[in-house]
């Protein structure tokens, strides 16, 4: 019990004797000692009854510093200036103890309050010394005597001066406003000279780069046409390679093809050639059969077709002479035109040339063999029908009147509608069916008048009655001729003419 109490005697007695001053006050501790003891931040033992504790503000405190009245400065302009100030006690115990004299157990509005008084003389005595330019315009040089100023007064407190700061400052008639405004105008006029100048570097700038851009873009475009110009003189170099290997290509190709062509026109020449020559042994058989026909009149009809082959033949061989020679001078001149293809297109042309005129010269001498062939026909022909004489030219009446009934009879062919008026007295269309009899009458009564010939007579040898009687009477004509005649005829109707 007596242990417990003394516990709790000792355990009160420390609390009551234990202090701990934080960082941003001092304790003082004095009493019974002659130098008094300082904690900031840390704990102590305080002797009961022997010492006591006071405390001092350590931390950072602001002081409004304003003139009340107005200060003249030193060119006598009455200017208020409101200014801050930012003071501490100093770090120093020299310095603690000289604050606790004067500051000891204040709250830091109190401190505040007690240095505004010296830190506003402090300022007036330096806006004495400044004009309102300086103070206006070098604020911070204003400041810095000002804090210079306080220090000396501020070291003897134990206070320091952190910083002064300058917030306003006044005049009575305006002056600050107008060097505003002053100050305004010049540094506009700078402003504005510095614009103008600033505006003539960037066009001559602007000039002198839209000039490099311009003579750049100039070389550039004179290189792209060089360039240019470089491919299109390769482009047309090669494309008169390719013209020329082209050209040699349709020359080869042209001349091949003449020389087939030639190859087939000859074939087709020799051809026509051996068709000619069949041809003509068929027209020397024909001629055998029929060399009963008119050999005056053939004669004359071969010479006149002979003569007119002859000429055709010599036209058409002189018209495609000159054809040839035209187109020729023709490729000629489109040769000299076009040098750059003469070569290979002027020897193509000449080949084609020469081709043409060997077919031209294989045809004219086909058409003159035909011609010849013809006219020997006609020759054997013309002996035959002048040999027999008047038999040959019955033969060739005789021929001809199927032909002359077709003839007469064509014209009833064409009719469509017929419309018939009476018709009792053997008119009407007996008597458009009875013109045919009567017109091959009339034809051969004309023959029989022309030529002696009596087609007639001749028919009727070949009926019935002539063959048992022999009772044929031809004018003109003796019993043989007839015979021959009929005969002529009878191989005629066998074998048809060409």
């Amino acid at each position: 019990m007596l242990v417990g109490l003394l516990a709790f005697i000792v355990m009160a007695i420390a609390l009551t004797c234990w202090v701990k001053a934080p960082p941003d006050v001092a304790f003082i501790l004095s009493g019974w000692r002659a130098k008094p003891r300082m904690l900031v931040g840390q704990g102590g033992v305080k002797v009961p009854l022997l010492e006591r504790v006071d405390r001092l503000y350590l931390g950072q405190m602001t002081v409004d510093i304003r003139t009340q009245q107005s200060v003249p400065t030193n060119d006598f302009i009455n200017v208020k200036v409101d200014a801050v100030a930012k003071v501490s006690v100093d770090d120093s115990d020299e310095a603690r103890l000289l604050a606790s004299k004067n500051f000891l157990n204040l709250t830091p509005e109190l401190i505040a309050d007690q240095l505004r008084d010296s830190l506003e003389g402090n300022m007036r005595e330096i806006v004495g010394t400044l004009s309102l330019k300086e103070i206006s315009t070098n604020r911070d040089s204003f400041s810095e005597q000002v804090k210079a100023a306080a220090a000396q007064d501020m070291e003897r407190l134990g206070i320091k001066v952190i910083s002064c700061n300058i917030q306003n400052i006044t005049d009575e008639t305006g002056l600050i406003t107008d060097l505003g405004a002053d100050n305004t105008a010049r540094i506009r006029k700078d402003a504005s000279i510095a614009k103008a100048l600033a505006d003539r570097d960037v066009s001559v700038k602007q000039a002198e780069a839209m000039k490099e851009a311009n003579d750049a873009k100039v070389k550039a475009e004179l290189e792209i046409a060089q360039r240019q110009n470089e491919l299109a003189i390769r482009k047309a170099e090669l494309k008169r390679e390719s013209d020329i290997k082209q050209a040699e290509a349709d020359a080869a190709y042209a001349i091949q093809e003449q020389e087939q062509r030639k190859a087939i026109e000859t074939a087709t020449v020799d051809a026509e050639i051996a068709k000619a020559n069949r041809e003509e042994a068929l027209r020397k058989q024909q001629v055998a059969v029929r060399e009963q026909e008119l050999a005056a009149q053939v004669q004359k009809k071969a010479d006149a077709d002979k003569y007119n082959i002859s000429k055709q033949a010599e036209a058409e061989l002189a018209k495609r002479q000159r054809e040839s020679e035209a187109r020729l001078y023709e490729q000629q001149r489109d040769a000299e035109a076009q040098k750059a293809q003469a070569e290979a297109k002027k020897f193509a042309m000449e080949q084609e040339a020469a081709g043409i005129t060997a077919k031209a010269q294989a045809e004219a001498e086909a058409i003159r063999l035909k011609g010849e062939a013809e006219a020997a026909a006609m020759d054997k022909k013309a002996e035959a029908l002048k040999k027999y004489g008047k038999a040959a030219m019955a033969q060739m009446a005789i021929e001809i009147l199927p032909k002359v009934a077709a003839e007469v009879a064509k014209p009833l062919g064409t009719i469509d509608k017929v419309t018939i008026f009476g018709g009792g007295n053997g008119s009407g269309m007996s008597s458009m069916s009875d013109n045919v009899p009567l017109v091959m009458a009339k034809t051969i009564q004309t023959i029989k008048e022309a030529t002696g010939v009596d087609i007639a007579e001749i028919m009727r040898a070949e009926s019935y009655e002539a063959k048992t009687t022999k009772n044929v009477n031809v004018t003109g004509m003796t019993e043989k001729e007839v015979r021959e005649a009929v005969g002529a005829a009878a191989m005629a109707e066998a074998i048809p003419a060409k």
